[in-house]
Parts: structure tokens; sequence; C-alpha cells
């Protein structure tokens, strides 16, 4: 019973080894999508005009 518990972790760790370094990286739709959203800026503003003075300030 060790040797086969022994033989699982083992293949286990193949397979894992094969899906993490091995296997190429295919690029979908969905992929593609997201990185282009993700290379373009963000629009940003400046909202720490909008925030009120604090309480007590003579602003």
């Amino acid at each position: 019973m060790p040797y086969l518990f022994g033989g699982l972790v083992l293949l286990n760790a193949m397979t894992l080894g094969y899906y993490l370094f091995y296997q190429p990286t295919l690029s979908t739709q969905s992929l593609e999508s997201a990185r282009a959203e993700i290379v373009q800026p963000l629009p940003y503003t400046n909202s720490a005009k909008f925030i009120p003075p604090a309480i007590g300030s003579k602003d």
C-alpha cells in the first residue's frame, strides 16, 4: 500500500509539472480582450479637492 501511495504522489507531481512548465499556453479571445483592457491607461480623477475641510479648521 505505501508503494501505491508513493506512486500516485509521483504521478501527481509529474502531471502537475507537465501542466505548469511544458504545456504550451493558448491565447483565447477573452484573454486577448483582457490584455487589451489592461494595456490601456485608466482615467484618473483627483478627488482630493472634493473632500470637505476637517472639523475645526479655518478653511
